[in-house]
């Protein structure tokens, strides 16, 4: 043996750093690669079910702002409906004010000229009434001027009534 080497004990070096190297590689390596497998298959989970609830959100976003906007047209066309119908009931009580007021004004003027008949009506038959008396006293000869007066008084205690 030059140099003093044991082929024997390099082998046996050998075989002692291979079942070391086997031992550690099915005792370490694989556990860690499998933990650390699953750490990633659990990430990309957990990030497939993030994207998927965004995804889920996002539509329920969507569809919350079309049921809004939705919302929103029904809600401004009641408004408008409700706009319309309020101006058609002001109109039309405005229409039965005003034929109120017609009738009111008509009913107004019929008592007036019912009451204007009924006093000139009146008048007439006490013009009628002073005349044949001034004509009966002025045949008897009874003072024309004082007839007159009695007449003129007459007339006045008769718009004193009205």
């Amino acid at each position: 043996m030059p140099l003093n080497i044991d082929w024997q004990q390099i082998l046996l070096h050998l075989l002692n750093f291979l079942i070391l190297f086997a031992g550690l590689y099915f005792i370490l390596y694989k556990p860690v690669k499998k933990f650390m497998k699953k750490r990633a298959d659990g990430y990309a989970e957990q990030e497939s079910r993030t994207k998927e609830a965004l995804e889920d959100a996002e539509r329920s976003r969507d569809a919350y702002s079309a049921k809004l906007a939705e919302a929103d047209a029904e809600i401004a066309a009641l408004k408008k409906q409700a706009e319309a119908d309020a101006e058609e009931q002001c109109a039309a009580k405005i229409a039965r004010a005003e034929e109120a007021a017609a009738k009111l004004t008509e009913d107004a003027a019929a008592k007036a000229a019912k009451e204007h008949d009924r006093i000139i009506k009146k008048a007439q038959g006490d013009i009628r009434d002073i005349v044949g008396e001034i004509a009966a006293k002025a045949a008897v000869g009874e003072d024309i001027d004082k007839v007159y007066d009695k007449f003129l008084s007459a007339a006045e205690k008769g718009n004193d009534e009205d």
